[in-house]
């Protein structure tokens, strides 16, 4: 999808547009601009409640009639958790034009506001007639406008694979849609599809997609330096999600178009990995199908054979996402990489343990808890550890085959993650369970799709966090 630019240099403004200044304030700060101001500004802004509160925001207007400046409130710095993302709140009330921050509160950085505002700025309008325009930040010299940019489309991508109806999103379109991300980079890729996937060993995938009208995949993205660290992104790709044979209610399939979010997520981090061309090896693995019900669906009960030669008694038809997942965490592990990281909008229990908004991850390597969840703070898209509880192996046992897919009421992403553990060789790896989807707008966050941990992990990564040890203590990679 084409959209407009959010962000641009001062000298990419066409000469005679204007720029309109904001102020980002706090409180305090707001006391001390407002004498500075022209009077009628003053008394406008205060006629119009603007204390500098949060969520507050105010135009000014000029001696024409047009906008003389923008005024945004930040509330005070103990209670606001938003910081530069709030920027994005503005923005996305804005209309089409040229901005620049002209003051922010001290401890902001002009690159954390200019993605919040980019992340604001954010519009699904693939099926609308008339679009709004975009308004532009101006940045500062100072600003990498190459990263900013980076940032805000990987975003931006994952959150249109995601907000696409799964009548338009199935297995082709998001194959084609990695076809298109691996032309752009210069990547290579490759498929294996159907009927192939069984000849192939992939039994795991061929069985979750195969009553589906489009055939089930996997596909691979490779790109960069054989010679630099390799590391493979995993995202689970169900383009719809009927539950199956265990099928769903009306309300649990409302929203399945967005089961494919973690195919969505590797592929935006992948993109944000090329674009800034870091020493990677990559290898993306996005096990893409549409988990349906036909005669040949597969059943409770059932006994499936995986590529690592695990055999995996059917529980629940409606913990398939572990499945393709398991015959491509396998697959990963084949090439040797230093690290592997899948993403999966996996389990209801991670939604409900820690809500739309904060994502669980798990690691077989949890002395890099520390720098990865440090990165996340720092670049305010927070993650939060889970632990991999060994003794909750217990849960997934099952009487006639290697193991099951579900273990039950408790503790369900822990018991997901644990499955998928079985399947990646004792081999560094992360599992982001992600949930894709925000129910109410939030500074930065629009209602509807979105993309979580992928700017943490980047910064992660370009501070040299591949060459940390993977089997000792953290190397402190910040």
């Amino acid at each position: 999808m084409t959209r407009s630019p959010a962000t641009s240099r001062l000298n990419d403004v066409p000469n005679g547009d204007p720029i309109v200044p904001i102020h980002a304030l706090r409180p305090d700060s707001w006391a001390t601009l407002s004498g500075t101001l022209p009077s009628v500004q003053t008394k406008f802004a205060q006629a119009n409640g603007f204390a500098a509160e949060a969520g507050q925001s105010v135009m000014l207007p000029d001696e024409t009639g047009g906008i003389a400046a923008v005024l945004m409130g930040c509330g005070d710095l103990a209670t606001d958790f938003d910081r530069e993302m709030r920027l994005g709140q503005l923005s996305s009330g804005l209309t089409g034009g040229y901005y620049e921050l002209s003051s922010k509160p001290d401890e902001w950085t002009d690159r954390l506001a200019a993605i919040g505002w980019g992340l604001g700025t954010y519009r699904f309008t693939r099926y609308l007639k008339d679009t709004p325009e975009t308004p532009v930040l101006v940045l500062s010299e100072d600003v990498d406008a190459g990263h900013v940019h980076d940032a805000i489309e990987a975003t931006a991508l994952g959150r249109d694979l995601i907000n696409t109806p799964a009548g338009d999103m199935g297995p082709v379109a998001l194959h084609q849609a990695a076809e298109t991300l691996a032309e752009k980079y210069g990547a290579t890729l490759s498929a294996v599809i159907g009927p192939d996937l069984v000849e192939q060993n992939y039994p795991m995938i061929h069985a979750v997609g195969r009553a589906a009208h489009e055939a089930p995949r996997l596909v691979e993205l490779e790109w960069g330096d054989p010679s630099h660290p390799r590391l493979a992104l995993i995202g689970k790709g169900i383009t719809f999600d009927t539950g199956g044979v265990n099928m769903k209610s009306a309300a649990g399939a409302r929203l399945m178009k967005k089961d494919m979010g973690g195919a969505a997520h590797a592929l935006a981090l992948s993109a944000m990995i090329m674009a800034a061309r870091l020493p990677v090896r990559l290898h993306c693995l996005l096990a893409i199908a549409e988990n349906a019900v036909s005669a040949n669906a597969y059943r409770p009960g059932d006994v499936l054979s995986s590529r690592a030669g695990l055999t995996v008694e059917i529980d629940n038809t409606d913990a398939e996402g572990r499945l393709v997942l398991g015959d491509a965490l396998a697959k990963a592990t084949e090439s040797n990489p230093v690290l592997m990281i899948d993403f999966a909008t996996l389990t209801g229990a991670a939604r409900v343990a820690l809500g739309p908004q904060l994502p669980p991850f798990f690691t077989n390597r949890p002395h890099l808890h520390d720098a990865i969840s440090r990165h996340a703070t720092m670049e305010l898209d927070p993650i939060w550890p889970m632990p991999l509880w060994q003794p909750y192996h217990a849960m997934l046992s099952s009487p006639i085959a290697d193991m099951k897919n579900s273990g039950g009421s408790f503790a369900g992403a822990v018991t997901a993650a644990l499955f998928l553990e079985r399947f990646v060789d004792k081999r560094p790896w992360m599992h982001f369970d992600v949930y894709g989807w925000n129910p109410t707008t939030r500074p930065g966050h629009p209602t509807g799709a979105d993309i979580y941990a992928i700017r943490g992990l980047f910064a992660w990564l370009a501070s040299g966090g591949l060459n940390t040890p993977m089997d000792g203590p953290a190397s402190e990679a910040l």
